[in-house]
């Protein structure tokens, strides 16, 4: 695989961590509405902060060359925000009411 060599191998450890902390997120946090999609985002943008901090210089938990704590604490500080993501189709769509019996 010749083109793995040209991939950062912090850059392979942070979407696995990612991947792995969404799905944490999505298990077991509780809200109301909750889809997929949104929690991933927002884990991915905390990951995105946590590499900031790191970046930054401040002092922060590497698990090789990914950032590890702050970007937790920054993807689980995120997460209420996952509610206000919009999706597309995510408003259900009004029925017909010229047919009031659709099975007919």
């Amino acid at each position: 695989m010749p083109l793995l060599k040209y991939v950062p191998p912090g850059t392979i450890v942070a979407v696995l961590l990612v991947l792995i902390a969404s799905q944490l997120f999505f298990a077991f946090l509780r809200y109301r509405r909750r889809a997929y999609l949104p929690i991933l985002l927002m884990t991915a943008i905390g990951f995105a902060l946590g590499q900031g901090w790191d970046y930054l210089g401040l002092p922060s938990w590497r698990l090789g060359q990914a950032n590890l704590l702050p970007a937790l604490i920054f993807a689980l500080l995120l997460q209420p925000l996952a509610r206000f993501v919009p999706r597309p189709g995510g408003q259900p769509q009004e029925p017909d009411q010229s047919n009031p019996n659709p099975r007919t």
